[in-house]
């Protein structure tokens, strides 16, 4: 089998890795890859929004399988390219990347379905969002509507806060047009964890829990980020609560898209705020998360390649999916600056001195000459596997002092002192 892989971050990283240890994966190509994928797959010079120019490529190369990995190609509509083509892929339509694509979509979806979420309110007029901003409370959650990297959520504790995240998105448009309609919502307190699904138009089959970091520094402090580091299993996520997110969030999804007539294919990415009023849905995304996708696929037995095939042909329920016993954990070595401002171009020592237990993802890399050098705000992913959580988690931080670039910066309490 022939797989092409759509992307070039540590989620694409981690996905090439574990299918290049499957049997029936013959060869893998990434588009457009990084320095590290190179390893494992051949990397082709072509972006991940060069829809066309990706579709004729896995028609040229006879692909028989497309793993579309970042959330803007899913947006965009690649896989409806592809299915009119012909061309097998992994990944839901446009229709359904809607649920990532607009916050307000999701919301609505959620609403309609009674899946628990945040109250909420949307606004295309600032002026109307500034004047009725005091009835949310402090701290209050601000959502740029379409797709901002990550970034795109910002939550203000004071009105002035709250009024300049709302110049910065509406007026001065800092994530584009994502900013031309904001999703307001009550601030959610409790533990906040994630979990992956695979979906087809049948069947919805729940991956094994994550832990992520949004924040950039320890204790949950500073501005949002993509993702600083994940752990797996959640310390949090009991079999109790497995079960009441199965039953009213996940199948209840499952339920929606059919009631809805959206045929998902793919991954189901749900984000969670864990209350003392229960379980609320934060977010939907479209694809696997990252980096909770480098911890979870560390731990996944079953051939990812096996699954995915399944899943195009809606034959999901017939797959055992195993995993490992053992935790994950994940931290982000990140430049210095993320998420704001950053460098790129330093030069990555260290890669090589690291244990053999440890696995390292690339985000944010590129090959310069005879280097590695930094080309990303999230530039590499340190994992490894061990007993326990706080396990895995020491032996990353153990091999982390071996590697260095200028304005190396991590978080230190991934998977360790997470409360």
């Amino acid at each position: 089998m022939k797989i092409l892989v759509v992307g070039g971050g540590g989620r694409e990283h981690a996905i090439c890795w574990k299918l290049s240890q499957e049997k029936q994966v013959e060869k893998i190509y990434c588009a457009p890859g990084n320095a590290g994928i190179e390893s494992v797959a051949e990397c082709v010079d072509i972006k991940d929004t060069e829809i066309e120019q990706l579709a004729d490529f896995a028609h040229e190369h006879n692909i028989d399988l497309t793993v579309v990995g970042p959330e803007v190609p899913l947006v965009m509509g690649i896989s409806d390219e592809f299915s009119k083509r012909g061309l097998r892929v992994f990944g839901p339509d446009k229709s359904c990347s809607r649920l990532e694509g607009s916050k307000l979509f999701s919301k609505k979806f959620m609403v309609r379905h009674g899946i628990p979420t945040a109250k909420y309110k949307e606004y295309t007029d600032i002026d109307k969002a500034i004047e009725e901003i005091d009835s949310f409370g402090y701290p209050v959650v601000i959502k740029a509507d379409g797709l901002a990297a990550g970034k795109g959520v910002v939550i203000p504790t004071s009105r002035e806060d709250a009024i300049d995240t709302l110049n910065m998105i509406m007026r001065d448009k800092k994530f584009g047009d994502s900013g031309n309609l904001v999703v307001i919502e009550e601030y959610l307190t409790g533990i906040e964890t994630s979990i992956l699904a695979f979906v087809d138009k049948n069947t919805i089959v729940p991956m094994e829990s994550a832990k992520d970091h949004k924040k950039v520094f320890e204790k949950e402090t500073g501005p949002n980020t993509g993702g600083m580091g994940t752990f797996s299993p959640s310390t949090i996520y009991s079999k109790e609560l497995a079960e009441k997110v199965y039953n009213e969030v996940l199948i209840k999804s499952l339920e929606g898209f059919q009631k809805d007539g959206l045929e998902f294919r793919g991954i189901l990415f749900v984000g969670l705020m864990i209350t003392e009023n229960g379980e609320k849905v934060l977010e939907y995304n479209c694809r696997f998360g990252d980096p909770e996708t480098q911890s979870v696929l560390l731990r996944l037995e079953t051939d990812l390649s096996e699954i995915m095939m399944a899943i195009t042909e809606d034959r999901l329920s017939e797959v055992e999916i195993k995993y490992s016993q053992e935790a994950a954990a994940c931290v982000v070595l990140a430049s210095g600056g993320y998420p704001e401002d950053y460098e790129k171009g330093k030069v990555i020592t260290g890669l090589n001195d690291v244990d053999d237990s440890i696995v390292i993802f690339h985000s944010g890399t590129k090959r310069y000459d005879e280097n590695i050098v930094t080309n990303g705000g999230r530039v590499l992913g340190v994992c490894s596997k061990g007993a326990t959580v706080e396990l895995a988690s020491k032996n990353v931080y153990a091999n982390i002092g071996k590697i260095n670039f200028e304005g190396m910066h991590f978080r230190k309490d991934i998977g360790i002192d997470y409360e």
